[in-house]
């Protein structure tokens, strides 16, 4: 028991221990790529984040090789994101006012309460909150994310001073401040550009960023470039590894940081189900929602407690491994040495890093997240995920990250609960092959007489069974003449025993009584019967029909019915007798 126990807990760790060796050198080959392309990324989100570069490298090291032990994905590689370094800084921001030592802390602080809720989700199992941010939801957040980015950097690529944390603010005053540019800042940053692109044509597998920030660095060190007026990496002068100081941190900071925890929780693991998922299904192998999560909240807890700040599943990193054949999560692990031995033995050369260089860097990388196509894309296809995509964008430029992805989340409840509320309906019939279809799709559907199927699209639940008895006794209604059986697909509508839906049932029932018609569930028959009997409080289960599917209620309908005859031309015989 304790060893399935431990294989339950440590995926990562039963895989490892049952390596092939052909698995090697491309896992070597993967780790060092992914440690590339890591370095320079790692740096410049910790800047986005508003922590010094060496917290980046923080952020990979510990947390990468917890990810290889806990994590079942053999590609996802773990690592700072995007999307949750501008979380961090929306909110740690605010409440820093500046303070440098307090925004680190705040950061440790609310990656530790992250990586918590996400124990406690997966602890409860509630890995299907993956779903919670729907793929629109998602396309805009992202893009909202790579725009605010992109703007916020311009200021340090263009080297005037930001007033305004306001991203409306800072568009509007864009074109004044771009005229206080400070060229030797614009000149280090087209060569960033010159760079980036240069390799990206030339060398389309090599790590573009990494070759901009190494050569930027070794110009700024060897031509001396702060002397120009360009700004470097500060927080970090070299001298042995920084440490954050905790005595005076001010413990009732932590209720301003439950919430947005929370929400950073819920977005960095919907992102890393994506990644994870997709790369799974490509790869040939599943991967367990809530494994996931625990795994999150454990590389979060240990990025933390190695003074870095919340990471997530990172895209690009893992595409980069998946393309350099990597098999296994040791790749994790070498990507994590490599990245280690910078620490210790190259940190030094961080303080020469030019932050407009960074800014070019964040730039470049958010770039590949904007894609307004993809929310255009829906309009045509799907409307209210079309409508749901460009509210999330909206929300996340004008209220900020935090409210927007609230307010996106709120709109697709909302989404999700007029469905549910007022959904889909069909009228169903049969063609002449006695097969069962809805009305309308073809013209060879055609209703049986004195029968409406009807299929309500949506689980029966106390807010909408009122709906649901008005649409039936509509239909009823609405007939030129009357029909004698009422027959609901109980498949779709019936999935839980709402004690308010089997009042209503109740309800409805004796209505079509007193007009003749004759109620007919179809499907579901065993849990309707049990249902019925503990919540009747009378005896009249028998007025009920109950019936295991559609076709099995045509038959018995069109078998009392011939009955039914049987017995009036009895009666009319002994009449005429």
């Amino acid at each position: 028991m304790q060893w399935k126990s431990l294989q339950n807990m440590t995926p990562g760790l039963m895989n490892l221990l049952a390596y092939e060796r052909s698995w090697l050198k491309p896992d070597i080959r993967a780790g060092l790529s992914v440690a590339a392309v890591a370095l320079p990324v790692a740096i410049a989100y910790a800047e986005l984040a508003g922590v010094s570069a060496i917290v980046g490298l923080y952020s990979c090291i510990l947390p990468m090789i917890a990810y290889a032990i806990f994590g079942s994905s053999r590609q996802l590689i773990v690592g700072p994101d995007a999307a949750t370094c501008a979380v961090i800084a929306a909110v740690v921001t605010p409440l820093a006012a500046g303070k440098t030592e307090l925004h680190w802390q705040l950061t440790i602080v609310m990656t530790l309460m992250m990586g918590t809720w996400c124990l406690i989700a997966s602890r409860f199992r509630l890995g299907a909150i993956a779903d919670l941010l729907s793929r629109p939801i998602l396309n805009g957040l992202l893009n909202g994310v790579a725009l605010t980015i992109i703007v916020n950097q311009i200021s340090k690529v263009f080297g005037f001073p930001s007033p305004s944390s306001e991203l409306i603010e800072r568009i509007v005053a864009l074109p004044e401040n771009l005229l206080n540019s400070h060229w030797p800042t614009v000149g280090i940053s087209l060569l960033t550009l010159l760079i980036l692109f240069g390799v990206r044509y030339a060398r389309p597998n090599w790590p573009a960023p990494l070759f901009a920030v190494v050569l930027t660095t070794a110009l700024t060190w060897a031509a001396n470039l702060p002397r120009f007026g360009i700004e470097t990496v500060s927080g970090y002068t070299g001298g042995g590894l920084p440490m954050v100081s905790w005595p005076d941190f001010k413990p009732g900071l932590l209720r301003d940081l439950v919430i947005p925890a929370l929400n950073l929780a819920v977005v960095s693991f919907v992102s890393m189900m994506l990644t994870t998922r997709s790369f799974a299904a490509k790869n040939g192998y599943e991967v367990d929602a809530d494994s996931e999560f625990r795994a999150l909240g454990l590389v979060n807890i240990v990025s933390g407690l190695s003074q870095g700040f919340a990471i997530s599943g990172a895209n690009s990193r893992t595409a980069v491994n998946d393309a350099n054949g990597g098999k296994s999560q040791l790749v994790s692990v070498i990507a994590a040495l490599a990245i280690a031995l910078v620490v210790l033995f190259f940190s030094e050369p961080l303080q020469f890093i030019p932050i407009p260089v960074l800014g070019v860097v964040l730039i470049y990388a958010s770039w590949s997240l904007l894609d307004m196509r993809s929310i255009f894309r829906l309009r045509k296809r799907n409307r209210s995920a079309f409508n749901l995509a460009l509210f999330t964008f909206l929300s996340v430029l004008l209220v900020g990250i935090i409210p927007g992805i609230g307010l996106a989340v709120l709109l697709g409840l909302l989404q999700f609960l007029q469905t549910v509320f007022r959904p889909t309906e069909q009228l169903l019939g049969v063609n002449d092959g006695g097969m069962i279809h809805s009305i309308g799709n073809d013209d060879k559907i055609k209703p049986v007489d004195g029968v409406i199927m009807y299929r309500f699209n949506s689980p029966l639940t106390y807010f909408n069974v009122a709906y649901f008895k008005r649409r039936v006794t509509n239909l009823v209604d609405s007939r030129p003449s009357p029909p004698r059986w009422v027959v609901i697909d109980a498949v779709a509508s019936f999935t839980h025993a709402d004690i308010s839906v089997l009042a209503a049932i109740n309800e409805l029932q004796r209505e079509l009584k007193l007009r003749g018609i004759s109620l007919v569930l179809a499907g579901r028959r065993t849990e309707l019967t049990r249902w019925f009997r503990l919540h009747r409080s009378n005896s009249n289960e028998h007025e009920l029909i109950l019936v295991p599917d559609l076709y099995l209620a045509l038959k018995l309908i069109q078998s009392k019915e011939l009955k039914a005859e049987g017995m009036r031309d009895a009666e009319a015989l002994l009449k005429g007798s």
